[in-house]
C-alpha cells in the first residue's frame, strides 16, 4: 500500500493518527472536516472534499471542504441527478474507480466543482468511498496547483474515507430524534434540465423530477400513457443519463411479434429446440446483460411468456428454449403500455404478481394537451429539424399558425405533432407557415371550453404581444401605433396579464423560428 512512498513509515504513523482522531469526532460536522484535513494534510493537498450522496442516491452534495490550511463554507453545491458537466464526478461515482489526472487540462474537463483560484489546478485524484453495503456513498476528491504523484495515496486513504463514512452512519443512528440532527446540511434538491426530453411545462417538470429517482437505481420502471407521448425517449433517457449508459439499449414492441417468435427473441434458443434452429441463438435479455432492456407494449405480451419474465424480474435468471439449464443475468427493465394494465389484471388478461412487480417505479407521461406552451416549443423544433433533412431553409411561424396548433387536442400526441410538421413543410411553398397548411378539424381546433370572450381576447393579447415586439417594448410607441391612449395600453395589458416576461419569451420563440 505504501511503496510508491517517500517515507512511508512516517506516512502509516500520520495515518493512524488520523484514524484515531475521526474515531474521537463528536459531530457530523467535525467528522467531515477531520476528513478532508486529514486527507490534504496527508498529501501535502491545498483542497480537499468530501461529496456525500443522498439516502435516494439522486443527489451529491459537497459536504465539507479543506482549502489552503483551513475550512472553506461555501453554499453547499449539490449537483443534479444526471451529472451535467461534472463528467469527472461521474466516472469515479457510476464507475465504482479511483480517477487519477496528473496533469488536470481544463480545456478538456470540465471541473466547476474545484473553486475557483488564482492559479490552475493541475493534479487530481478521487477516490469513490463506500458504505456497510459496499455500495458507491460519496466521494474523496484531493487537487493540487502543483504536479503531484497521488496515486500511490489512494488505498490508503480510500481505508480512511470508508471508515469516515462508517463512523458518519453511526454518529447519525446515535443522533436521531435529538435536535442535533440538523447539523447535517440537507440542501434544496436541485432538479435536473431535461435528460435530453424537450419541454419545460410542469407536468414535464413532475416527469424529470420521477427520472432522477432511477437513474441510478436498478428498479423497475413502469412507463404509462396515451400513445404518441414520447414512452421510448424517456426510457431511453433513463439508460443514457443512468448508471447504464455505457451498456447496451435494447428494445422490442411486445405486439410486434407472435408468441413463440417474441419468446426465442426474447430468451434465445439453443441448436435443434425446434426446426429450423440450426445454432445457438442468443436472445435480447442477454445481449442486454449489463444495461437495459426496453419492452413497448408490455400489455400484450401473452400469459405464458409474462410469467417467464416474471423469472428475470425476480431471481435474474434466464433459460433459453431447448436448454434445461439457467444462467443468471444482470439487466434491467422498463416496461411501456398505453392500456389499463390494472383492468387486464381484474379481465385475467395479465398477471396479477407481474403487474406488482412492474409497478414498482410507475411514471405516467402527460397527454399533449396538457403541457401547455411545450406545443409551441415541440412545433418550432419539429420543423427546424424537418427543414435539416429537408435541406430546405429554416422556415418561419405565423402567430395564427402556433395559435391554430395551441387549440388542438392532439389525440396522438407527440407523434401526430411530429407528423403533422411534416406535412405542413411539404405544403408550405413559400417560407412561412399558415394555419392552412395544418389540416385540423375546426370543430376541435378551436380551444375546447373558452367561451367567445375568452376567445376575443386570446386574439387580442396576441395582437397587443406582437406590437409592444415590434416596438422593443416601448409601451408610449405601442400605444402610438394602436391609437390608444397610453393609460389605456397599460389597463389592456394588465387586464390581459401581460408582463415583460412574456415578451422575452415571445422574443425567444421568434428567435427560435427564424422571425
Amino acid at each position: 500500500m505504501f511503496d510508491r512512498l517517500t517515507h512511508p513509515l512516517h506516512y502509516a504513523e500520520d495515518l493512524l493518527a488520523r484514524f484515531t482522531a475521526l474515531a474521537g469526532s463528536r459531530g457530523s460536522r467535525q467528522l467531515q472536516e477531520r476528513l478532508v484535513e486529514a486527507a490534504s494534510s496527508l498529501t501535502g493537498c491545498p483542497l480537499g472534499q468530501l461529496f456525500l450522496l443522498d439516502a435516494t442516491h439522486t443527489q451529491l452534495t459537497l459536504a465539507a471542504e479543506w482549502l489552503d490550511g483551513q475550512p472553506h463554507s461555501r453554499e453547499a453545491d449539490t449537483v443534479s441527478s444526471d451529472y451535467n458537466d461534472q463528467q469527472l464526478l461521474q466516472y469515479c461515482l457510476c464507475q465504482n474507480q479511483v480517477l487519477y489526472l496528473a496533469q488536470l487540462d481544463n480545456s478538456l474537463y470540465a471541473t466547476p466543482f474545484l473553486p475557483a483560484t488564482n492559479a490552475d489546478w493541475r493534479s487530481l485524484l478521487c477516490l469513490p468511498l463506500h458504505d456497510d453495503q459496499q455500495h458507491v456513498a460519496g466521494l474523496l476528491l484531493l487537487a493540487s496547483h502543483e504536479a503531484l504523484e497521488l496515486h500511490g495515496y489512494a488505498d490508503s486513504l480510500q481505508l480512511l474515507g470508508n471508515f469516515a463514512l462508517h463512523q458518519l452512519h453511526l454518529l447519525q443512528q446515535v443522533q436521531q430524534g435529538q435536535s442535533s440532527t440538523t447539523e447535517v446540511r440537507e440542501p434544496a434538491p436541485n432538479y435536473p434540465r431535461g435528460y435530453g426530453l424537450i419541454g419545460d411545462s410542469p407536468a414535464m417538470q413532475a416527469v424529470y423530477q420521477l427520472i432522477g429517482k432511477v437513474l441510478h437505481n436498478p428498479v423497475t420502471v413502469l412507463l404509462t400513457g396515451e400513445t404518441g407521448t414520447g414512452k421510448e425517449l424517456v426510457a431511453r433517457a433513463i439508460h443514457d443519463y443512468g448508471s447504464r449508459r455505457t451498456q447496451p439499449f435494447i428494445a422490442q414492441n411486445c405486439a410486434a411479434l407472435p408468441e413463440n417468435l417474441l419468446e426465442s427473441e426474447l430468451f434465445g434458443y439453443r441448436k435443434g429446440a425446434f426446426t429450423g434452429a440450426d445454432k445457438d441463438h442468443r436472445g435480447l435479455i442477454d445481449s442486454a446483460d449489463g444495461g437495459t432492456l426496453f419492452l413497448d407494449e408490455i400489455g400484450d405480451m401473452p400469459l405464458a411468456l409474462q410469467a417467464k419474465l416474471l423469472r428475470v424480474l425476480q431471481e435474474g435468471e434466464v433459460r433459453p428454449l431447448g436448454s434445461s439449464d439457467t444462467h443468471m443475468v444482470d439487466v434491467r427493465i422498463i416496461a411501456a403500455t398505453h392500456q389499463d394494465l390494472q383492468a387486464q389484471v381484474r379481465d385475467g388478461q395479465f398477471r396479477e404478481d407481474l403487474y406488482y412487480r412492474l409497478t414498482h417505479f410507475p411514471i405516467e407521461l402527460p397527454p399533449l394537451r396538457e403541457r401547455g406552451e411545450d406545443i409551441r416549443i415541440l412545433a418550432m423544433h419539429f420543423a427546424d429539424e424537418a427543414c435539416c433533412f429537408l435541406q430546405r431553409e429554416i422556415c418561419r411561424w405565423s402567430d395564427s399558425a402556433l395559435e391554430h396548433l395551441a387549440g388542438y387536442s392532439f389525440p396522438g400526441n407527440v407523434r401526430e405533432l411530429k407528423g403533422l410538421i411534416a406535412r405542413a413543410l411539404l405544403l408550405c411553398d413559400g417560407n412561412l407557415l399558415l394555419p392552412e397548411h395544418f389540416n385540423l378539424p375546426e370543430t376541435i381546433s378551436q380551444p375546447n371550453g373558452l367561451s367567445l370572450r375568452e376567445r376575443m381576447e386570446r386574439v387580442e393579447r396576441n395582437l397587443l404581444l406582437d406590437c409592444l415586439q415590434r416596438n422593443q417594448g416601448n409601451q408610449t410607441s405601442a400605444a402610438s401605433e394602436l391609437g390608444l391612449p397610453r393609460r389605456t395600453l397599460l389597463y389592456r395589458m394588465q387586464r390581459l396579464n401581460i408582463s415583460p416576461a412574456d415578451l422575452k419569451s415571445r422574443e425567444r420563440n421568434h428567435v427560435q423560428s427564424g422571425q
